[in-house]
């Protein structure tokens, strides 16, 4: 139960920075934060980090696979967030580094899932389900790379931040396992190549 606590974390800092950087209104209480303009962008550290508001209708980072794939990402993004929940909830047995992975990609998913659930009904721009996801973080070292030449404005968030380190994680774990698996099966090979040479 503490790993879905660790996603329910990353999912709420990832919510309320979005909020801060987009602004909100709660009339309910007279709360009022006026958040970036579409587009706008402030300097944070030099001319290296700023905050870049950008609403994103593709996926991670940026990336944009159209139109006709938005609705495939969402049930996939759906099924994603609810298989993995009930992966760390049911789970046991598996490596506590797993569970990080598995709970990064999980809070990261979430966030961004709740993005294009409701953003659109939040701001008053477009029915349920068909929101776009707030990205702000524009780092612009990453402008002399590969993505700046693919997709222009490289601004992201912090659940992309979890998901990509999530994945990171996930992928060095199945590398690590992969080659533990082929150490046991050469070492049976040494001892008994060594005991032929006897």
């Amino acid at each position: 139960m503490k790993i879905i606590s660790f996603s329910f974390i990353l999912f709420l800092i990832d919510q309320i920075s979005k909020l801060v950087v987009k602004g909100f209104s709660i009339p309910l209480f007279n709360l009022n934060f006026s958040g970036l303009s579409r587009g706008e962008s402030r300097p944070v550290i030099g001319n290296i980090l700023h905050i870049t508001l950008v609403e994103n209708p593709g996926i991670a980072f940026g990336i944009d696979p159209g139109e006709s794939l938005r609705d495939l990402i969402l049930i996939i993004t759906i099924l994603t967030c609810i298989s993995f929940f009930i992966y760390l909830l049911v789970t046991k047995r598996a490596e506590l580094k797993t569970k990080i992975a598995i709970a990064l990609i999980l809070g990261g998913a979430a966030g961004n899932l709740f993005d294009r659930i409701f953003y659109g009904i939040f701001y008053n721009y477009a029915p349920l389900f068909q929101g776009n996801v707030v990205d702000f973080l524009d780092i612009r070292i990453f402008k002399f790379f590969i993505f700046n030449e693919v997709h222009g404005n490289y601004v992201f968030n912090f659940a992309d931040v979890s998901i990509l380190s999530g994945v990171i994680l996930l992928v060095s774990i199945i590398m690590s396992s992969k080659k533990q698996k082929e150490i046991k099966k050469l070492v049976p090979q040494i001892v008994e190549d060594g005991e032929e040479s006897k």
